[in-house]
């Protein structure tokens, strides 16, 4: 059997995936009633359990699977520009230089006052400098929309199940495509047994890439009011608060992304951009609605490859990054 019939009989089932399981944990959430009314107690505080968050505090964020917000703000906004100068390539000549960013608005409900669905909207943008005999784009792009909520888990205290859809389109000319859309889905299960600690595992899950399944595993380790380790996908952080205002971090990035581009003559290819980045940074509260962050360090492992391969591969030498990032809520 063929690469591609192989994939194609492992697409029908992830595509069919939201169908069984979403229903299946709507129903535990209304088996879980009396699990709900307690978070609702806890939102309230009437029967509150020190400072362990309520359902309503897990939120999505730009790049991350999940945060757990000190205060519950119905609108976001996350964007972060990303510049890496330009550098050599592996065993050719020429230089590639990339700038990367992208935004997303999310908007959360609470439907009866107590389930929480978050709405998104967001967008990417990768320009691409390049003077290597490898033709690439002069920029790839990606839209998304998304819907995601968090529910408890039948009657286990202090345990959720978070299911997650994105419909998305990645392509290099903001079109979209239908040989272009993905509907990239998460679902992860959060246990928090007290205050400190929070334990994220589940899945994502990305039809018709090559890498459809991953695991989603981590932890979040808040020991004080001022350490926090934030391990999870994809842009694990540690950080410390050294005021009220100011954050010292380090964090990790890693990615690899697909988008649908034409080369050449040729429609539809495949091309595969990946990276990994470690740096350090300083992050600044100027109000309860606005924060913004700057950062730098070295980024690895770079490289932008059409498949099949033949179709040609540019991997770029290591280098560093600069980033300025900015979240607002209201």
């Amino acid at each position: 059997m063929s690469i591609e019939r192989k994939m194609k009989k492992f697409t029908l089932p992830l595509l069919l995936l939201p169908a069984i399981l979403i229903p299946l944990f709507v129903l535990s959430s209304i088996y879980a009633d009396e699990a709900g009314s307690r978070i609702v107690e806890q939102a309230t505080g009437e029967g509150a359990q020190g400072s362990i968050p309520v359902m309503g505090d897990y939120r999505q964020a730009l790049r991350k699977v999940v945060e757990i917000k000190e205060e519950d703000f119905p609108q976001e906004i996350d964007y972060y520009l990303r510049y890496m100068p330009s550098r050599g390539v592996e065993a050719q000549s020429g230089k590639v230089g990339i700038v990367d960013s992208a935004w997303e608005y999310s908007y959360q409900v609470k439907v009866a006052g107590k389930l929480p669905i978050e709405f998104a909207l967001g967008a990417g943008y990768v320009g691409i400098d390049n003077t290597t005999a490898v033709k690439l784009p002069s920029y790839l792009s990606s839209v998304a929309f998304g819907a995601e909520t968090t529910l408890p888990f039948f009657n286990i205290d202090r345990t959720y199940f978070t299911i997650g859809l994105a419909p998305s389109f990645f392509t290099d000319n903001w079109d979209f495509p239908t040989s272009a859309f993905r509907l990239l889905q998460r679902y992860f299960f959060i246990y928090q047994p007290n205050e400190k600690w929070t334990f994220v595992a589940g899945v994502g899950v990305s039809p018709d890439c090559e890498d459809a399944v991953m695991p989603i595993l981590g932890f979040i380790y808040k020991p004080n009011d001022r350490l926090s380790f934030n391990i999870v996908p994809k842009q694990p952080e540690i950080s410390y608060a050294l005021n009220e205002k100011l954050t010292v971090f380090t964090q990790a990035d890693m990615y690899s992304g697909e988008y649908e581009v034409t080369k050449d003559n040729l429609k539809n290819v495949i091309l595969e951009y990946n990276e990994v980045h470690l740096g350090a940074g300083l992050r600044y509260k100027f109000n309860k609605h606005i924060k913004g962050s700057f950062s730098t360090g070295g980024i690895f492992n770079r490289s932008l490859k059409y498949r099949p391969d033949s179709l040609g591969k540019v991997t770029i030498k290591d280098g560093l990054y600069s980033e300025f990032r900015i979240e607002i809520v209201m």
